[in-house]
């Protein structure tokens, strides 16, 4: 795998007013496309507008999320998209920022694990989601245990605190 993007210096892309994208780095116009295949080749870049260099990174990575789901690559949850878009204006907004990140995170670091028991059981015939489950609980629980370090209410939500299980009990010992 590639080093983190953020161990990489960043590729300037400048942003134009007819909206053409130039890489600094290679001295040539490039499209959003070309952008998404970096991002999945986890390659580092900022893009900034041309005239006043304010930094549109964020603009830009949005963009292509909004064509691809527009190609048909939908990954995002029609009640996900609602459920950002109301803390836009919300005071929570920033800790729904650390919990998005901490939670993407996470399942970044467990998604080699996934694809490796998957092959194994494919190859083996066998059916690996009691493993999966088990990962998916204890990633809620470092979920749970991350948002409550942001929460000084406490339950905000009610739910009931969830019994360890066995694998966290033995964890825990």
């Amino acid at each position: 795998m590639n080093a983190p993007v953020a161990d990489q210096e960043p590729v300037v892309i400048k942003k134009y007013a007819n909206r053409r994208l130039y890489d600094t780095g290679t001295s040539a116009y490039i499209t959003l496309e070309d952008l998404c295949v970096r991002v999945k080749n986890n390659k580092n870049f900022i893009v900034v507008d041309a005239k006043t260099g304010q930094d549109l990174t964020r603009q830009v990575l949005t963009q292509i999320i909004l064509e691809q789901e527009i190609k048909g690559f939908q990954v995002l949850p029609t009640s996900f998209l609602r459920n950002v878009i109301m803390f836009y204006d919300d005071k929570m907004k920033g800790v729904l920022q650390h919990y998005l990140e901490g939670s993407m995170k996470s399942f970044l670091t467990n998604q080699d694990q996934m694809k490796s028991m998957l092959g194994k059981a494919v190859e083996g015939g066998l059916t690996p989601f009691n493993q999966l489950e088990e990962i998916a609980k204890q990633n809620m629980a470092i979920f749970e245990k991350t948002f409550s370090l942001f929460n000084p209410f406490g339950n905000m939500f009610g739910a009931p605190k969830e019994e360890p299980t066995d694998t966290n009990k033995k964890r825990n010992s």
